[in-house]
């Protein structure tokens, strides 16, 4: 399997207002449950009125569209991760999935990916 190594510093955040976030950005990943609302975005840009924030975080994408049959795709993943006692946050949308760590794990978790057969690939300038 192939994931990309995003460019990007990402931020996760607590907030109770969405009215300020920017969705034109690149990567603005929001879920909000009965009682609580997060928003996962570049560290460039954190919203001026979030409750919480959570810098220093990298993320992998796993690269082609994921089918909604294929079964321990993140399982996998976070296995060989926790492993090597590194934490996931994982961010799913529509066609894959995005895996964070915390930025003084990630080479460390790049390296015991790629050990279990993972290629990884850097994320190309658009």
């Amino acid at each position: 399997m192939i994931l990309q190594k995003l460019t990007h510093d990402f931020s996760i955040c607590k907030i109770d207002d969405i009215s300020r976030i920017n969705f034109t950005r690149e990567f603005v990943f929001l879920s909000k449950t009965d009682d609580e609302i997060s928003l996962v975005c570049e560290a460039d840009y954190v919203p001026s009125n979030i409750n919480a924030v959570e810098h220093g975080f990298k993320a992998l994408k796993i690269t082609g569209m994921l089918d909604f049959g294929m079964v321990g795709v993140i399982a996998k993943i976070a296995d060989i991760l926790a492993r090597k006692a590194i934490s996931v946050f994982v961010v799913s949308t529509f066609n894959t999935d995005y895996i964070l760590l915390k930025e003084e794990n990630f080479e460390r978790g790049i390296a015991s990916l790629v050990s279990e057969g993972y290629t990884i690939v850097i994320e190309c300038d658009k």
